[in-house]
């Protein structure tokens, strides 16, 4: 059963699973830190709103106004909440 605190969480995934079309927030970068260090470099830091423009074996995703290609192995590190759904 679902509390009403489940229902006003933000529902939270990789990006490999954030659907195309979708906003996301990062709230985690998970695995070893130089592969989240070098996240963190490009830009994919907790907080960060990024939104997949396309994506299957490698995705591109619009973050601070920059698009950015990153591999599925890469963005399987990205936890991200939905803030908006695909339109």
């Amino acid at each position: 059963m679902q509390t009403s605190v489940d229902r006003h969480r933000p529902q939270r995934m990789r990006l490999t699973e954030l659907p195309v079309g979708a906003t996301g927030r990062v709230c985690e970068l998970a695995g070893q830190d130089d592969i989240c260090q070098r996240l963190r470099e490009m830009g994919f830091c907790e907080s960060a709103v990024i939104e997949k423009v396309s994506g299957q074996r490698t995705l591109l995703c619009q973050l601070c106004g920059t698009r950015i290609a990153l591999s599925d192995r890469a963005a399987q590190h990205i936890v991200v909440e939905l803030i908006r759904g695909a339109a």
